[in-house]
């Protein structure tokens, strides 16, 4: 594969995960308010709690995938990409399921929440081997 094809499937790939990690912080400050207003009042304070959990550690991995996303313009790299796909799956996987055990009492989803947090977790590894395998500018 050439290095223009190979930038352009960077390319690509980092503007997915730009835009992934902007829709994912709309809907994180989206969730926050509607936690801090609609459901105050409607959610015991633990479940409460558990609730800006999960919008809390979304607004980090927004941001996080767009750092990796802004990594991923300067060329393709598998680790950085496999750290995109796995911010993005641990997002839904842990805040999805604490969403879903708070606002909805939905108690099954606790057990999908480690899986995400291990998503979360490994995506935070192949982002440090990404960018240590950085070439220098």
């Amino acid at each position: 594969m050439s290095e223009s094809v190979a930038a352009a499937g960077g390319s690509t790939l980092a503007a997915r995960f730009g835009v992934t990690g902007a829709a994912l912080g709309f809907i994180g400050v989206a969730a926050g308010a509607f936690g801090a207003h609609a459901l105050k009042s409607a959610l015991a304070p633990a479940m409460m709690s558990v609730f800006e959990t999960g919008a809390r550690y979304q607004l980090v991995h927004a941001v996080a995938l767009v750092a990796v996303s802004l990594a991923l313009e300067r060329g393709p790299s598998r680790a950085l990409a496999a750290a995109g796909a796995l911010f993005a799956a641990g997002v839904v996987l842990f805040s999805g399921s604490l969403y879903a055990l708070a606002a909805l009492g939905a108690s099954a989803w606790g057990i999908v929440t480690p899986f995400g947090g291990l998503c979360l977790l490994a995506g935070w590894v192949c982002l440090a081997f990404g960018l240590a395998r950085r070439p220098a500018r």
